[in-house]
């Protein structure tokens, strides 16, 4: 089992990116850990109850049964296989509770896929997202538009901009990402593991590049 982080701030394609790969090879899983959380709560996992707990008083779910779902998610998986990990770890904190997840599970990190994007190009980006807010599909009105405009193309609700992705939230997330997340670039760096990519391309080209740094 093999591991491999997508890091990059905020709208620079990390999701987009996994899941283009894994869309494209059978052997590569995206997994966001939004989505295990989410899953977890619905199977009632003994993680996902924990964390629904937290969730309900309006608190964040600790860093260590974010692992934990992870290990779960890892552990389940038969066969070979490379899951392609977004959204965490965020922190080096977090970083190192995942290596102690990975070491247990028997899995080995194998890279770090950096998006590397400007800001300026990033609040564009987050500008023009569009989300579906029953099924979750997500758009861009340039880059990723739907079929309708305004409309989701898999259920046919009407698409929402998410509330966290107006101008001076995108700012403050930048703010929380340069300071929390950049230093792991440099925890990760240390290891070789980081393969570093231009973002802001054509986001078949990232997928090209993406997939040739992997190989």
């Amino acid at each position: 089992m093999k591991i491999v982080i997508f890091l990059g701030a905020p709208g620079s394609g990390k999701g987009t990116i996994a899941s283009r790969l894994s869309e494209s090879d059978e052997k590569l899983r995206h997994v966001s850990s939004g989505d295990l959380l989410r899953d977890a709560v619905k199977r009632q996992t003994t993680a996902g109850v924990e964390a629904e707990g937290y969730m309900k008083r309006g608190e964040l779910v600790p860093d260590a049964i974010i692992g934990q779902m992870i290990g779960d998610y890892v552990s389940g998986i038969k066969g070979e296989c490379t899951v392609l990990l977004d959204g965490f770890p965020r922190t080096v904190a977090q970083a190192e509770i995942l290596d102690g997840v990975a070491g247990h599970c028997g899995a080995e990190l194998t890279a770090v896929v950096l998006l590397e994007v400007s800001d300026e190009i990033i609040v564009e980006r987050i500008a023009g997202r569009r989300g579906c807010p029953k099924c979750g599909a997500g758009y861009h009105i340039r880059n990723i538009p739907s079929r309708v405009e305004g409309i989701c193309d898999v259920c046919g609700t009407g698409l929402v901009v998410r509330k966290d992705d107006n101008p001076e939230t995108v700012k403050n997330r930048l703010s929380v990402y340069k300071e929390q997340t950049v230093p792991l670039i440099e925890f990760y760096g240390s290891r070789g593991l980081v393969r570093r990519i231009d973002g802001a391309g054509r986001i078949d080209d990232i997928v090209r590049m993406t997939r040739q740094a992997l190989s």
